[in-house]
């Protein structure tokens, strides 16, 4: 009974100490939206210089905090291209301009295969600059392949598609 006494005692006058709570990471990003690019001149089979401009839309956007619900992208860069060779890995940097009037800025590598009719780019890279420093992020983006017979003539100038990316 003594002992029983004691743990009590001790037990009230103690201070009351939360439980440790574990460390959650951070919850992943996730937005859909749309991309066009054009290209000037238009690509045809004689590859030359051609400067790509690049629109980018996310339209819907989750994130853990709420905040985050769309955002835009755009470049512009030159390639040595023609119709027979879309298709070289790159390395580059892709700034998002957020709703909340911050950004982004993915540094990585990417790739695009012909799929079932379609292109598509795959960008995996690391935010190093903004909002979510630090984390891993993925794009994927799936255009309508070019008219190959528009190689001939005037060249492919325009294709848009949808866009998916991941923050992790």
């Amino acid at each position: 009974m003594r002992v029983l006494i004691a743990v009590a005692a001790v037990a009230a006058l103690s201070p009351i100490v939360p439980a440790a709570v574990p460390a959650h990471a951070a919850a992943p990003v996730q937005c859909q939206g749309t991309e066009t690019v054009t290209y000037s001149p238009g690509i045809t089979f004689t590859p030359q210089n051609i400067e790509i401009t690049v629109s980018g839309q996310f339209s819907s956007c989750v994130d853990g905090s709420g905040q985050v619900t769309s955002g835009t992208y755009g470049e512009q860069f030159t390639i040595f291209a023609g119709c027979n060779a879309l298709f070289d890995d790159f390395e580059g940097r892709r700034a998002v301009e957020w709703n909340t009037g911050d950004s982004s800025v993915i540094d990585g590598a990417g790739s695009s295969t012909a799929v079932a009719g379609q292109v598509v780019t795959t960008f995996t890279g690391t935010v190093v600059e903004g909002r979510f420093q630090g984390r891993p992020a993925l794009q994927t983006v799936t255009l309508v392949q070019p008219d190959l017979l528009r190689c001939l003539t005037t060249g492919i100038t325009r294709t848009s598609g949808l866009t998916t990316l991941t923050i992790t």
